[in-house]
This record gives C-alpha cells, structure tokens and sequence, in this order.
C-alpha cells in the first residue's frame, strides 16, 4: 500500500464529516447553490471536494463505482483504508465517482423502484469548472431560478422525466460542490 493512501482522511471526523453532510444536505435542498468544503485529500484525480463527499457519504455498506480515470490503484487503496466501500459496477452501485463522460451512459444505473424510488445511484461527477452560470434550473427549493454550469442538459431533462425513479448529482471542483436532485427542471439558459 502506497504511503499516500495512509493519509488524507479527516483529521477531526466528527466535525468535519459533520460540516461536510450539512453541505451535501444543503446543496440537495437548494439545486444550483455552490458550497465550499475541506478537510480531505485523496490521489489525484480525486477532488478536494469529492474526497470529503466519500469519507461523508460512503462507508462498507454502500457499493462504490469508480469511473475509467478514477479507478486507479492508489484511489482504490485510499478508498479501502479511509473508506472501506466495495467498489462494484455501475449496475450495482449506490455511489459513483468519475468525470460526465466517463460515467458512461447514465442508462446503466439504478433508478430506484416505484416501491423505492430511493435506492437509486447518486452520481459524484467532477468538472472542470463549477459556476452559477449556464443552464436554468427551477423546481422544489429553487426561489425563482438558479443557473449551474452542467456538462449538457438533456441527460438531465431525461432523468427528471422518470420521477420519482432517477439519480441524483453532485458536482465537484476542487473544494466546491453543487447539487442537482432529479426533481429539478433543466432547460438551456
């Protein structure tokens, strides 16, 4: 096991991890708000922020797919030692890591049940670039109108079309995250 995947975790779990949910809380509550975290650091190409959204989110019960350009053996051994989370496929997972277009057709993950419309995948997409610009976002806990910057929208308009089935979204860049529930509206801005 290389040296880097010893390191990097929360250094005051409690705390952090606490900040950190209220975050991911928030930025589901509010679709298009853009929240900073901090206090993890996984190998690269893991973000700032999506380390801190795994050690929160994932744990040995939630199945973990990691994305071609993710899974790499030193993410992997930071994910087993901080983590723990058995890393699957996407059919099976219940998180997944990657960049928008390595996560592949979006198709291929689980969309809940009518009976339980929550066991479905939330999706950690990393972007380049996170801003409250772009695409127009309306819907439950939007006041008016919200705008984040989204790797293409008809994904998302074909995903908000099967609810209550669907995923969900978070965005990361760097230490930011952003939100995007099945229940919002997309169309281009």
């Amino acid at each position: 096991m290389r040296q880097d995947s010893l390191t990097g975790g929360f250094t005051d779990a409690p705390q952090q991890g606490a900040r950190a949910f209220r975050a991911a809380l928030e930025a589901m509550a509010r679709p298009g708000t853009i929240h900073e975290v901090a206090g993890a650091q996984a190998p690269a190409p893991v973000s700032p922020a999506a380390a801190v959204l795994l050690l929160t989110l994932c744990d040995r019960e939630t199945p973990l797919y990691l994305a071609p350009g993710h899974d790499g053996q030193a993410v992997r051994d930071w994910i087993g030692f901080h983590i723990g989370a058995p890393l699957t496929t996407p059919e099976a997972a219940m998180f997944a890591l990657g960049g928008w277009d390595a996560l592949g057709p979006k198709d291929r993950y689980r969309i809940g049940t009518p009976d339980y419309p929550d066991r479905s995948v939330m999706l950690i997409c990393e972007t380049d670039t996170l801003a409250a610009s772009g695409a127009r976002l309306t819907g439950p806990g939007i006041r008016d109108v919200a705008h984040l910057s989204l790797p293409e929208i008809a994904a998302f308009r074909a995903n908000h079309a099967l609810f209550p089935l669907g995923w969900d979204c978070l965005f990361t860049c760097g230490t930011r995250l952003a939100a995007l529930p099945r229940t919002s509206i997309v169309e281009a801005s």
